[in-house]
């Protein structure tokens, strides 16, 4: 057999077949294979890595700092420019180390007469220290959370752009949490009890005012590179129907390699207590059990430049396409 005479036909063939994978990739991440088929509007990824640049250009959202009060401020202002109905709720709240915080949870509703609600959520503040950073020399600095947080609320306020120009069929109210990150590293609580403050104060209102909602969908760490988004037990079990549609709906669209039907372990974050607010919720976290949390989780390069338009624009889009296939 002369193998010369096979090279080329094999080179075309490799060349072909490698047009074909890098066409479907892109279109993977960029949702174009399945566009016309969309009932949501076209989420922009350019606007919400903006959004995600103006919080991290105003510094660390800690707690109690100016950074903190100067994004409050423009979150609040940035929803309400897209014709939400605003408030900011919270109290004076203690943190695990014995400090003591203005709770500063912001709500954002659109269409509050509507009796069928969506929620979305994501945590605005960010972790005062980068303690899982691989300098212990950086333990106690404050870091960009430019993914742990601020990837989240950018999509959310894209979203909320999106919503004022074209009404979906169901009423939208968007949460965004104040004092998620402050908790103790190694919580033992048996409901880590020390974490997503904001979340927990939030059900508890929620509870006394009799708040419904279908379902609810929480954010967190929508931004980073290569992000898979397992699906963890206390979405699986508490809202499998909510799971299976979102996770479905992002297939669907082109983003399989995002939503992956994984399972995963027990994660506390605030769909928790969504949950035990009566809102069957999940968690979009980019996290498996193998790799753990995104790989700059808590640490120094937790940055803008480790932000993916792809990946926001994977979340945003599923996300944007799920409230708007309701009824």
């Amino acid at each position: 057999m002369n193998k010369k005479l096979l090279i080329l036909p094999l080179l075309a063939l490799i060349g072909f077949e490698a047009c074909q994978n890098k066409t479907k990739q892109d279109a993977d991440q960029n949702g174009e294979e399945t566009a016309a088929k969309l009932s949501s509007p076209d989420f922009n990824a350019d606007s919400a890595y903006a959004y995600t640049k103006t919080q991290v250009d105003f510094g660390p959202r800690v707690p109690g700092t100016t950074a903190h009060q100067k994004c409050a401020d423009y979150l609040v202002a940035k929803l309400k420019s897209f014709g939400a109905e605003v408030s900011v709720q919270g109290e004076k709240t203690q943190t695990y180390d014995g400090k003591s915080f203005q709770l500063k949870n912001i709500v954002a509703a659109f269409n509050p007469g509507k009796k069928n609600r969506v929620l979305i959520t994501a945590h605005w503040d960010a972790r005062p220290f980068s303690d899982q950073d691989p300098d212990p020399k950086n333990h106690t600095k404050t870091f960009d959370a430019a993914n742990d947080g601020a990837s989240g609320v950018a999509v959310i306020l894209e979203m909320a752009r999106q919503i004022q120009q074209k009404q979906p069929n169901v009423g939208v109210d968007f949460v965004l949490w104040d004092l998620e990150d402050y908790g103790k590293a190694n919580d033992e609580t048996p409901d880590e009890t020390t974490w997503c403050l904001g979340s927990q104060y939030w059900a508890k209102k929620a509870i006394a005012s009799g708040y419904k909602a279908l379902y609810g969908i929480n954010l967190d760490m929508v931004g980073g590179g290569n992000a898979q988004f397992t699906q963890d037990e206390i979405s699986r079990q508490a809202a499998p129907d909510v799971a299976n549609k979102v996770w479905d709906i992002g297939n669907e669209i082109g983003y399989s390699s995002y939503f992956t039907k994984i399972p995963s372990g027990k994660l506390v974050d605030d769909h928790f207590w969504m949950n035990k607010a009566g809102v069957p919720s999940v968690d979009i976290i980019h996290y498996n059990d193998n790799s753990g949390f995104y790989i700059n989780w808590h640490t120094q390069l937790d940055n803008l430049a480790n932000i993916d338009k792809n990946t926001l624009k994977a979340t945003g889009q599923t996300v944007l396409e799920t409230i708007y296939r309701e009824k």
